[in-house]
Order: C-alpha cells, then sequence, then structure tokens
C-alpha cells in the first residue's frame, strides 16, 4: 500500500523525533507541536485506543505509531482491475510477482524470508513483530558488502524496528523482481547480475542460497505462469462452444498455493472428506487460542459463547480453518484415517489438557456451505451435541449448563424431552433450504429501513433455520434469538489479503448482520473481532473497528488504490462506489465507522476536482450514487460531525450528476 499525504508526513516526523532525542533535543518541543497537530488531522490515535495524545502520553503514542504506520505501508492493496487475457505489465506484474512469492509454499520459503535467511537476520518477516526492535549485526553488514547491495545495507542502518527492516527487504525484493523481468524481456538466461543488484549464488564467498532457490523458481514457473493468460480466452470460447477444458487446482495464490497457475482452467476443490485438513487444524487450533486469550485480556474473563460465520469458498481454499477453529473452542479435536487423510471422527479433549474453558460457539453458515459440505455440518452438529452432555462444571462447560437450562425452558413451554433436547442443542444456523445470503442488501440498497430493529428483523428471518445432523434445515427464529442473546463474541475470518472486507456486501451482512441483530434485542454490539489467517502460520485477532480503519487508511483513500482503479474508467468508478456502500453498511450494521472516515472518503472520491471530473465523465451514476450515500449517512446520524458547507457541496455534486445522466 505505501505510505501517502499526511500518514507520510506522519512517519516523516517520528523518524525526526527520535533522531532529536539522541542528537538534539533543543528541537523536541517544536517536532511534538507539528506531531500533535498533525494528528489532529489523520486521527491516527484512534486507531491506536488511544483516547487523546498530549504532551505527557506521546511517547506512549510513539511507541505503537511507528510499527503500526509498517503494518499500513506493508499492507496488500489491488492496483487495478485484472482484464481477461491479459498479463499485468510492469509494476503491476512485479508487485504481482512480489505479492505471491512472499508466501512460502511445501516446496520453498518465501522472498522476504529467504531474503531474511540468506541475511542472517535473526527474525522471521512474516511472523515477527513489526514493533520488535531491531539492531544490525556485524554478520548482516559484511553479507551485504560481499554481494555489493549498498543500498539495502543503507536502508538497514536505519532501521529501528522490525517493520522498517521488512520494509527495506521488500524494496529490496522489488529490485531483484525488476531486474529479473527485465532479463527475461531480454530472452537471456538469468546471468550473474551486476548493476547493483546481484542475483548470483556466490559472491566474495557468500551464498545467497535461499534467495536464489526462490528467484530461480520465479524465473522458471511463477512468471511464466503468469503470462500464460491467452488461455482465459481460448478456454472460455472453448467451454461455450461444449468442447473440453483444462482441469487446475483452486486456492489464493498469494497464500501459498501457486499451483493454481496458469489462470484459465476448469478448476477442481477439495475432497470434503478430508476436511478440517491437519493443517488447518493447526491453523484453526492456534487462531482459537489467540482469540481467546485477546479477548481474556481486554474483558479480565473467559468468553462463554461465540457467534462465528463460515462460507464455502473459504473453506476451499483452506481445507476448513474456521471449522477447526470452532471445533477447537469446543475443546474437540478431528481425528484423521492415516492412509487417506480423511476425518473420520473426533476426540474430546479434557479440560486439564485445554487448560482453559470450552466455549458455546454458535455458527452461521453459507448457503453455499450447506450445499457442498453436508459432512461438517454433521461433524459440527455431533460435536456440539458431545460436547452438550459432558458432566463439567459451568465454569468449565458454559455450553454443557446453557444447554441443560434450555432444555428446562423448552419443556416449561410443552415440549416433550426430545423435543426440548433438539432444540437446546441447535447451534448451526443458516438461510432457508434453497436459499442464500442474509437478506440486508435489498433494504441497504433500497434504503428501505429505519431503525436497528428493521435490519434485525430481516437478518433474524433469513438466517433462523436451524440445521441438524442429517443437515435439514428448520425454522427455528425462538432458539436463534436466545443464541443471539447470549453472545460475548461475533467472529469472522479472512483467510487471505486478495481482497478485504470492503470489496464485498458479504461481510457486511454475515457479521453485521449478526451484530445488529444481538444489538436490537440486548442494546449493545457483543464484542466484534476481525481474525486474518492469511498466513497461516501466524494467525492474528483485531477488533473489527481496528481492521476497518486499517482498510480504510490502506486502501480506501490510497491514492494508489484511487489511480489504479481510475484506470479502468466505468468498471473503476464502480469499484469506488461499491466501497462507498459496503463502508456505509458496515458501519449501519456494526456502528464501527467514524467521522472522520466519511470525511477522508468525501474529501478524496467527490470533492478532489481530478477523482470528481473523472466520475463525472466515465459513470455519473456512481457520483450520484456515493454522493446520496453519504448524505444518507449524515441524515442517519452516522456522520454527525459535519460542516454545512460540506454537504451544501454534495448536494450540489448530486444535483449536476443528475443532470449528466437526464443528458445521457
Amino acid at each position: 500500500a505505501e505510505l501517502y499525504g499526511d500518514l507520510q508526513r506522519l512517519e516523516t516526523l517520528i523518524d525526526e523525533y527520535y533522531e532529536a532525542q539522541s542528537l538534539d533535543p533543543q528541537r523536541l518541543p517544536m517536532i511534538r507541536d507539528r506531531l500533535l497537530s498533525l494528528l489532529k488531522t489523520t486521527q491516527l490515535h484512534q486507531d491506536l485506543g488511544i483516547a487523546e495524545v498530549t504532551d505527557q502520553s506521546i511517547q506512549t503514542f510513539l511507541s505503537v505509531a511507528d510499527g503500526y504506520l509498517c503494518e499500513l505501508k506493508e499492507a496488500q492493496i489491488r492496483d487495478g482491475l485484472h482484464i481477461l487475457g491479459e498479463c499485468p505489465q510492469a509494476q503491476q506484474l512485479r508487485d504481482l510477482i512480489i505479492s505471491i512469492a512472499r508466501a512460502p509454499s511445501y516446496e520453498q520459503r518465501g522472498l522476504t524470508q529467504a531474503l531474511a535467511e540468506d541475511l542472517e537476520l535473526d527474525f522471521k518477516p512474516l511472523t515477527e513483530s513489526l514493533q520488535t526492535p531491531f539492531r544490525l549485526s556485524a554478520e548482516t553488514v559484511s553479507i551485504c558488502q560481499a554481494i555489493k547491495a549498498e543500498v539495502l545495507l543503507a536502508g538497514l542502518r536505519k532501521c529501528l524496528i522490525v517493520g522498517d527492516v521488512i520494509e527495506q527487504l521488500e524494496l529490496y525484493s522489488q529490485l531483484l523482481v525488476d531486474a529479473l523481468i527485465q532479463l527475461e524481456e531480454r530472452r537471456s538466461p538469468l546471468p550473474p547480475l551486476k548493476r547493483g543488484v546481484s542475483l548470483v549464488a556466490e559472491s566474495g564467498g557468500v551464498k545467497l542460497t535461499q534467495t536464489t532457490k526462490v528467484l530461480t523458481w520465479i524465473e522458471k514457473f511463477l512468471l511464466p505462469a503468469l503470462q500464460k493468460t491467452e488461455q482465459e480466452i481460448t478456454h472460455l470460447l472453448r467451454g461455450l462452444n461444449g468442447q473440453y477444458v483444462p482441469s487446475g487446482a483452486s486456492g489464493a495464490p498469494t497464500r501459498g498455493r501457486p499451483e493454481v497457475l496458469p489462470t484459465g482452467r476448469n478448476f477442481y476443490s477439495v475432497d470434503i472428506r478430508a476436511i478440517p485438513t491437519e493443517t488447518a487444524w493447526d491453523v484453526g487450533r492456534k487462531a482459537a487460542e489467540i482469540l481467546i486469550e485477546r479477548y481474556t485480556q481486554e474483558q479480565g474473563e473467559y468468553p462463554k459463547s461465540l457467534a462465528i460465520s463460515i462460507w464455502g469458498t473459504s473453506t476451499m481454499r483452506t481445507g476448513g480453518d474456521d471449522v477447526s477453529q470452532v471445533l477447537a473452542l469446543l475443546g474437540v479435536k478431528p481425528l484423521w484415517d492415516v492412509p487417506s487423510r480423511r476425518v473420520i471422527d473426533f476426540e474430546i479433549l479434557p479440560i486439564s489438557l485445554l487448560n482453559r474453558p470450552r466455549i458455546d460457539v454458535t455458527v452461521r453458515i453459507s448457503g453455499f456451505f450447506r450445499d457442498s459440505f453436508p459432512n461438517l455440518v454433521q461433524l459440527m452438529q455431533e460435536a456440539i451435541a458431545a460436547v452438550s452432555q459432558l458432566v463439567e462444571t459451568e465454569d468449565d462447560n458454559p455450553l454443557a449448563a446453557q444447554v441443560s437450562q434450555d432444555i428446562q425452558y423448552w419443556q416449561k413451554q410443552g415440549f416433550s424431552l426430545d423435543q426440548a433436547i433438539t432444540r437446546s442443542t441447535y447451534r448451526i444456523f443458516g438461510s432457508k433450504p434453497g436459499a442464500y445470503g442474509a437478506g440486508l442488501q435489498g433494504l441497504i440498497e433500497a434504503q428501505n429501513w429505519q431503525t436497528d430493529t428493521d435490519l434485525a428483523i430481516a437478518y433474524r428471518n433469513w438466517s433462523c433455520y436451524a440445521y441438524d445432523q442429517q443437515g435439514m434445515g428448520h425454522a427455528m427464529p425462538e432458539v436463534f434469538q436466545q443464541r443471539l442473546e447470549k453472545l460475548d463474541i461475533i467472529l469472522h475470518n479472512q483467510d487471505n489479503r486478495e481482497h478485504d472486507l470492503l470489496d464485498s456486501d458479504d461481510y457486511y451482512q454475515f457479521q453485521g448482520g449478526l451484530a445488529v441483530a444481538a444489538r436490537a434485542l440486548t442494546g449493545k454490539n457483543p464484542q466484534l473481532y476481525f481474525g486474518d489467517n492469511s498466513v497461516p502460520s501466524n494467525p492474528k485477532v483485531k477488533l473489527l473497528s481496528e481492521e476497518i480503519r486499517k482498510v480504510y487508511r490502506s486502501r480506501v483513500i490510497n491514492p494508489k488504490w484511487i489511480a489504479g482503479v481510475m484506470r479502468h474508467g466505468y468498471k473503476g468508478a464502480f469499484e469506488m462506489a461499491a466501497t462507498v456502500d459496503y463502508f456505509f453498511a458496515y458501519d449501519a450494521t456494526t456502528h464501527c465507522g467514524a467521522d472522520f472516515m466519511y470525511q477522508g472518503i468525501a474529501d478524496h472520491y467527490l470533492l478532489d476536482p481530478t477523482v470528481q471530473q473523472f466520475l463525472e465523465t466515465k459513470n455519473p451514476w456512481a457520483l450520484r450514487d456515493m454522493t446520496e450515500r453519504l448524505l444518507e449517512a449524515h441524515q442517519r446520524g452516522l456522520w454527525s460531525n459535519v460542516s454545512p458547507e460540506t454537504l451544501d457541496q454534495l448536494r450540489a455534486i448530486a444535483h449536476q450528476a443528475e443532470g449528466v445522466i437526464e443528458e445521457k
């Protein structure tokens, strides 16, 4: 994503502040004043959970802000859109190669990981905290000098934290891949490079073994596979003509699945009987423990109940990370048949081994997951039923305690014991059999709602079908409401960074739907978390508000992303409008937006003369819709702190866009 505008200026000021602390302390008050002034503009301290930065608290802010700016800078965002049958060129091709080569696979290390190992850096770029202090070693200096990497060495000498080092590794990777692409364009074999960038396996007695291995793989496999995009159109035409289309694997190439390339093939998925895989179990188990640890640190107690949405597409890509996390939260481990690696049963782990309570998990499955993975619905429901029957204390097993309480409730309502047990153990919900979605998109698009209750009713009506061990769905609105009333946490995971939660309406419909439905019943949001499993070896969890702000800063108002979509005319303008819609809808359902974010969208999309002219020329419908959406946010109280002048400007732009549309 890189930094831009005020964020870039803020990073420069932080560097100046640290430099002045050791070299010229008299400059500190002046730099501090400039920092505080810039913070009022960027509101960056809010991202870090700091209410206000003062002269006294600025040191606390600086200790975390530097790492956060590195995280924003290194965030992966899309640069434009793919054009069918065309391979990206120049900088877009280089960045695409790096985003794929950065992820390690079962065959080799990732590119920055290989560089760090060859340079004898004492951390792993994909897993180390960005805020970890860094000290340049004599060994690394010697290696850089031996391979004549003067630019890299100069950058490393200025690094104070690991985040700074990762930036230098990324910049050096760009030089390496640029040089490799230029060699490929000249159709020459990969020779020892000079010109200040070395790809050689040995230089001055120093071996860059791992880096050379990755670069050779890029040259021999990745680059040719990416360039083979002509078959996208060729195979599309063959398919439309009823002819055979070659098959290929599916998945996210930036998550260690380069075998999905080249594109343009009839992709296949997974053996559903082998889900969750042992690798997915490892990721899900780690993600569950990280989630529980964060909640416990913030709230001072273990969570008792949680709701999570699970999608079929992510399950295919990951082999079942989300399902594994559900099982791990329950304290259940899958058992595999060794020869076939298929799941044949599960094992209930004792509390003494878990070293924590079990969690009462409610699962909201997508329609595609329901249709594609009936075996996983059965596995999760059987695990839930088994855990609910354990004889354990209420503190150790909130699920069993809640089920026991609910059985008594339903019996008092006139149901038999068997019926009461069945209702009390329902934890897997979805849309009506044969239906898909969560029911909010139509209301949001048509502005056909007034309060949280309107959105909550729509979501509950769409999501209240409980699925049993046979995969049959039963309308259970009262049972679903019981589950919503008890939630401590609402979680949604993302398995790759090839898109973000403001790229699709599904994110706000599923997680936002759960949030607004729970809030309408209880008057407050449960704790809303976003799980980032894009690096399987290092799953992370954030507050949803933290992730939305990261996406807002790294992509939504990033001039680099805006310029990328502007290359695509009408469709690029549509992408901008969709982003505004999804941000508004997420805020409406979760209340995780902020006034400065609406103002930033207005400034960068609608009040910027260049972007406004682009929208008016290429897609006046998008221009009108975005202005109307921002005005709606103000009317609904989601954007309250806005000047009358800004509102007048937006109304004028909407009126002007309407006039252009009428002329067309």
